[in-house]
């Protein structure tokens, strides 16, 4: 197989907003405040636990407007985490801030964002899909998170046997987080058909089974690029 049919992943995930004016503009203005890749990567963490809060809340008032007005916070702390994740690795790679640790803080903090925003969706649902003692809400949250931290683990794997990162499939972690900002939007109107925590429901079962898809299509990725990389040097 030639060169340019090589499955091969890539370093970075391709984000059209990275070659923005605004995005440049941004990053200049971090690296003259002198803020490093991993400080801005750990920022993205404080406004996912934030973001998880407002979640959590959300389902524990009990007035319509206290519900909407901790989903908002939800809604503006999920793109500002987005917003500090793209930032990090345009401070490690356009502007040469990158360090030895900065893999680590890459990764370990994204996972532990994807782990409480997502858990704390299903907790957000608590009570609609109870049967018995089971909150299956709270159980699809839970669910989410492990398969969302399941296709980033998979994905490291193609890096770690050399071919590279796959962030194919139709739930990887941009995708999961505007499901949730489009499900907590969507919440501001449960007051209008009694629906308290159905939007978020259904969120966190198409980001699980969305996330298994990824799963399965990243694990394809990379078998067939490994079965390539034998079959060229055999």
């Amino acid at each position: 197989m030639s060169e340019i049919n090589r499955p091969q992943g890539t370093d970075r995930r391709a984000i059209p907003q990275r070659s923005t004016g605004w995005a440049a503009k941004l990053a200049d203005a971090m690296y003259a405040a002198k803020l490093t890749p991993n400080k801005v990567s750990v920022g993205s963490v404080i406004f996912a636990v934030i973001g998880a809060a407002g979640l959590i809340v959300s389902g524990l008032v009990t007035t319509d407007a206290a519900r909407a007005a901790w989903l908002m916070v939800t809604v503006v702390c999920i793109p500002l985490r987005l917003l500090l994740n793209m930032l990090d690795g345009m401070l490690a790679v356009e502007k040469g801030l990158h360090t030895p640790t900065g893999d680590l803080f890459n990764e370990v903090p994204d996972r532990i964002a994807d782990l409480v925003l997502l858990a704390a969706a299903g907790y957000a649902t608590a009570g609609i899909w109870a049967v018995g003692t089971t909150d299956w809400g709270v159980a699809l949250g839970w669910s989410a998170a492990a398969a969302a931290i399941l296709t980033a683990y998979v994905r490291t794997l193609g890096a770690a046997n050399g071919v590279g990162n796959f962030f194919v499939g139709p739930m990887a972690k941009p995708a999961r987080m505007w499901v949730l900002v489009l499900a907590s939007l969507a919440s501001l109107f449960e007051p209008l058909f009694d629906g308290r925590g159905l939007f978020l429901a259904i969120a966190v079962a198409l980001i699980l089974i969305g996330s298994l898809i990824t799963v399965v299509m990243r694990l394809q990725r990379i078998a067939q690029a490994l079965h390539t990389d034998k079959g060229e040097s055999a």
